[in-house]
Order: C-alpha cells, then structure tokens, then sequence
C-alpha cells in the first residue's frame, strides 16, 4: 500500500514545510501554510527509462520541418502570440477580473478553423451562461465544443477521445486532479493540472489556453511555477473605468517578449484596434506648456505617447516629485540632471509627470521629452505640436541613442510629425520624407534646438 504524509505548502512561493508555522521560512509571508497529503510513491522518483531509437533526432533534422501557426481571427492578438498559435504550446492568460478573459477566448474559440474540433472547458460557468455570452458577442452559429468539467483527467480524456486541435481551460484556479488529495486551487493542485495539461499539449500536438485569476498585486495567483511550465504568459492590463484593454506578452517561446496588442470592449465584445498610437497620442487645438511627443517600444510595434510635465511653485518646504507612468527614482534624476546641465532651476517647484492614455514608459527612450517637458512648463513656453524627441539622457549631461530610431522616426513620420530631437547615432542615412532630423550630443544642444 502507498504511504501517505502530511506536509505543509506555502500557497504563496510554493515551498513545503513538515509541520505548521505562522510565517513561510522560505518566502516570509505569514499565515500562508496549508496542509496538503501527499503519497510517498509520487514522490519517489521513477526508474530511468531507455529513450527509444526513434526518440532520439539532431536539431538539423527537426529544424528542417515547418509548422504553420493557427490563426486566431484577431490580428492583434496573433501580434502577441508571435505570428498565431503553436500546436502543442501552452500558453498562460492572466488578468483582473472582468478586464475581458473569457471574452477573448471564446471569441478566439468561435474564430480558429484548424480542422479539428475545439473544446473550450469552462469550471466557473455553466453551459447556458457561456452560450449566453455567446449570443451576446454574435456568436451563435459557432462550432465550438463545451464542456462543463473541473476534472482535468476527465478534460483530457474528452480532449483526447474527439481529437480536439484547440483545448482552452478556463480557468486553471477551478481545475483539480484525482491524483493529489487537496482543494482546486491550492500549489499542488495548479502545479499537477498545469504539468498534465503540458504533457497532453506535448504529446497531441493540442495548442492548449489556460485563463489563470491574478492576485490584488497583479500577478498570477499561486507561485511562479505555472510561468515556467507554459510556454507563453500574456497579461491583460486596463485602467480603471477605460473600454481599452492592452495585452502584454511577458514571455513568449516562440515570439518576442513584451509585445503588445490593444483591444477596445464594446457591447459585441473585444474589438482590434489597429492604429494604437491614435489612442495614447492626445493632439491638442493649439501648443500647450509642459507637454512633449515621444516614440515608445513596445515588442515589435513603435507608438506614439505623450509625456506631460507641470512645474508649479512649491508651497512647502520639500518640493513634491509625483510621477504617474514613469519610475519615480529616475524623474528624480532627471531633473537633477536638468539642473546640473543645463540650469533648469525646479528645486523650488513641485513636478508632476505624466504619460497621457494610461501607458508605462519603462524604457530609457523618453527621457529626454521628460526634461524638454519640464522646461516648457517651467518656462512657460509651449513646444510645437510638429515635434517629437527620444533619446537617453546620461549622468554626465549626454543624450545617448536608443534601439530601432529609425522605426521610430518612421512611425512619427506616419502621423505628420515634420520635426525630430534625436540622438547623434540615431540619424538616419535617408530621413522619412518631410521630416527634419535634428541630432544632438547634449542636454544642452537639444533645449538650444527648441
């Protein structure tokens, strides 16, 4: 007879202990520990096994083959994907609650045609509340399977006995499997649904869509085991109260990391929107203090945002530095560099930035449309509506060049831009027709370009 042992998992990390404690030795957290009975045979590790003949291939010869992708219908979210779905991925769907999830896959569910069936496995609906939704979206002449099952052995097994080609699992939280004696939901549970879900994906050739809840921190709920395992982790972002919703590509095996694709909700649903830089770039009537265009890179896709700076005259005896949008450490340094360099005096203002449509300027490219924004406002001079700037501003008073410039100037030129601030090394040979490329080495020479 098998054995079983008692030990306690850390529902946060994932780390298992022999017996309770107030606090996780491994992650800190307190009161995380729940007890789960494992059996000491699955445990123990099996006994290695001789790979077969036919088991055994060089890379030159799985290289040769290709394998077309699946098309989802949506040309955003196959941007996300890297060109479309992989048969065999797995691939990790994560966001806040009613941000659109389900909505998603069941449309991507409705639209995929490979020639197998598709069997969308819902374990927090029933069937008439998913085909509700689906009459709602249109989708009522729809060929897709359902099934209501928060089984995964027996998901598999119906997956398995039609052949399925797509198999979506919404949501990964309500799965549970026979062979682990804890509550859906728990560490176990998500590690040993998510590896035979792998394992079904890996030896079918299913693309499988896992729909995963997020914790009130925005990460996926349990440890990070589950991001290891798939192969791709999207996530969904939105802010509170906007219809647009933008989903991000945090890991991607057979695409390119941090890509991005947005999507507006509306009464039939998630609808594409192609021209993003529309959304996020806010053209005004007229040229207003404090406000400066600048080319952001998301993945594989150039867009346009605005970077908004108000220096007002502080009231108190420490300035306020309120940064939404934008790391609140490397503002700071911004501005210290502005002042150094070229005499910008805001040690007696209160700056507050911005980056307007709700977007978050991770990368270096929009430093200098911080510090030009920042003498607009505190001068009280407005830049011109035609102008965009990128580059890196160092320590030492320097713009330093930033990765793809002539992508970005491309996609400036685009929206009629005529006018650009950028970085010595990245002017190109050949500028955009009707656009006027500025170089500059200097903090000093770009604010003398103005």
């Amino acid at each position: 007879m098998r054995k079983s042992k008692e030990i306690y998992v850390c529902q946060n990390c994932g780390a298992a202990a022999p017996k309770w404690q107030g606090q996780c030795p491994a992650c800190g957290e307190w009161n995380t520990l729940t007890a789960e009975t494992v059996s000491e045979a699955s445990r123990s590790s099996p006994m290695a096994r001789a790979a077969r003949a036919d088991q055994i291939s060089t890379l030159a010869a799985e290289s040769q083959g290709t394998q077309a992708r699946l098309s989802t219908g949506s040309s955003e979210l196959d941007r996300v994907l890297g060109g479309g779905l992989v048969p065999g991925s797995v691939t990790l769907l994560g966001g806040d609650p009613g941000i659109g999830k389900s909505t998603l896959m069941l449309q991507a569910a409705a639209a995929l045609d490979t020639g197998r069936p598709v069997l969308y496995a819902t374990g927090e609906e029933s069937l008439q509340q998913v085909a509700l939704r689906g009459r709602r979206l249109g989708l009522e002449a729809a060929t897709a399977h359902l099934i209501a099952e928060t089984c995964v052995e027996q998901i598999v097994a119906a997956a398995t006995g039609m052949q399925a080609g797509i198999l979506i699992i919404d949501s990964i939280q309500t799965m549970y499997s026979e062979h682990v004696e804890s509550a859906p939901g728990a560490v176990s549970q998500l590690r040993e649904c998510t590896a035979a879900l792998v394992r079904y994906a890996k030896g079918s050739a299913t693309a499988v869509l896992l729909v995963g809840h997020v914790t009130k921190e925005g990460q996926i709920a349990g440890p990070r085991v589950l991001e290891h395992m798939v192969d791709t982790v999207l996530y969904f972002e939105s802010d509170t109260g906007s219809r647009f919703r933008v989903l991000r590509s945090v890991k991607n095996r057979f695409g390119a990391a941090n890509e991005i694709g947005v999507f507006a909700m509306v009464e039939q649903g998630l609808r594409e929107v192609t021209n993003p830089s529309a959304i996020f770039l806010s053209r005004h009537g007229e040229p207003v203090p404090g406000s400066v265009i600048t080319v952001m890179r998301e993945g594989t896709r150039s867009l346009l945002i605005e970077v908004q700076v108000l220096a007002d005259a502080s009231l108190g005896a420490n300035p306020r530095r309120v940064a939404v949008g934008i790391d609140g450490n490397r503002l700071t340094m911004l501005l210290a560099v502005a002042h150094r360099h070229a005499g910008l005096a805001l040690h007696g203002q209160d700056v507050f930035a911005n980056v307007v449509g709700g977007v978050r300027l991770a990368e270096t490219a929009g430093d200098l449309a911080i510090v030009l924004a920042a003498r607009s406002s505190l001068r009280d001079v407005p830049v011109p509506t035609s102008l965009v700037a990128f580059g890196e501003l160092g320590l030492a008073g320097e713009i330093r060049p930033v990765p793809y410039g002539e992508e970005r100037l491309r996609e400036a030129a685009k929206h009629g831009f005529t006018t650009a601030i950028v970085p010595e090394a990245n002017v190109p040979k050949r500028p955009p027709e009707g656009m006027r490329v500025i170089s500059v080495t200097r903090l000093s020479q770009a604010l003398d370009a103005l």
